[in-house]
């Protein structure tokens, strides 16, 4: 057992990160953001209401002095614009791990993305400033990149079973991704504290099976909707010439300025695979994508068309 300061479990991949700690054996404590809402209840676990991006609030509340022997942060920021990605990506996480190191913290394990291999956007280079700093900081780290989440391919379930046709970029083909589940992604990061072939690494992955584009996405969903098959077509430029505009027009009113970070963001997800690229090749690899974890993407769509499960609300990085 070791005691663990768990960053982030108001999320829904870091309240699965918080159970699976408990789950096996750790003594945790959740260091949560202020927030208006009533503070989320985790079974087995302590949690601390501090200020990340206060270094004194984060000591005083948050570790409040204690020793701990592990860090695991699943933080991130909540829209992925520039101000906010520096302040959490980035500076907040800087925070916590110079108070990790007075804790007497030894491993330090991140939540990153797999996007972060070509980064075009704010978010991506502020999750790579850091992973620089957690590299260089002497502790033992694990930084883990996942591929797709399953809330993000969920977003038109609701759509299909109303009659209305699958959105795609292009032909549907552009991308693919291996989806991996929360509980899965929460066992793999529990499961870097006592593995140590996991131990100051970049650890991309992605869940069981093949790599599935948009379109396999929509055929499946029809499928078992009993439902001939249709789609509406979205020009993969589209986005891109909207975050152009929205860009040039954001020189004069700063608000804009958000939107077209948003839209490059949609743009990137649309026509970027969410696979590790081979350097050799400079093409995304499915291949090179480790597995993990046994609940697919599909058993996730039949369990909420089933009513056993409800489609995690998406947050500012959706496209559909």
């Amino acid at each position: 057992m070791s005691r663990i300061a768990l960053l982030g479990a108001t999320g829904t991949i870091g309240r699965a990160t918080a159970e699976a700690l408990v789950a096996a054996g750790h003594e945790v404590v959740c260091i949560v953001r202020p927030r208006r809402e009533p503070l989320p209840q985790i079974a087995g676990a302590v949690v601390r209401v501090a200020d990340p991006a206060d270094p004194v609030s984060l000591m005083n509340d948050g570790f409040a002095s204690e020793a701990f022997d592990a860090v695991v942060s699943c933080m991130a920021s909540r829209t992925g614009e520039p101000k906010d990605a520096w302040a959490i990506d980035h500076k907040a996480h800087s925070h916590v791990l110079a108070a990790a190191k007075r804790a007497g913290v030894q491993h330090f394990v991140l939540l990153s993305a797999i996007c972060v291999q070509k980064p075009r956007l704010a978010f991506q280079q502020a999750k790579l400033a850091f992973e620089a700093e957690l590299i260089a900081s002497g502790l033992t780290y694990s930084i883990v990149r996942p591929t797709a989440f399953f809330k993000s391919l969920s977003g038109q379930i609701e759509r299909v079973r109303s009659g209305r046709p699958f959105l795609l970029f292009g032909d549907g083909r552009l991308t693919a991704c291996k989806p991996i589940s929360n509980s899965d992604l929460a066992a793999y990061l529990a499961g870097c504290l006592t593995d140590p072939a996991r131990r100051n690494k970049i650890l991309p992955i992605g869940g069981p099976g093949p790599a599935i584009t948009p379109r396999d996405q929509g055929e499946a969903l029809f499928a078992m909707l009993g439902k001939e098959p249709r789609f509406r077509s979205v020009p993969p430029g589209f986005l891109g010439v909207i975050a152009g505009a929205l860009g040039l027009a954001g020189r004069l009113v700063p608000s804009l300025a958000t939107k077209a970070e948003l839209a490059r963001i949609g743009h990137y997800y649309a026509t970027e695979s969410m696979l590790v690229l081979d350097p050799e090749t400079g093409q995304y690899s499915a291949a090179l994508t480790p597995e993990t974890g046994t609940r697919t993407l599909f058993d996730h769509y039949r369990a909420i068309l089933a009513g056993e499960a409800a489609p995690d609300a998406r947050g500012d990085h959706s496209v559909f």
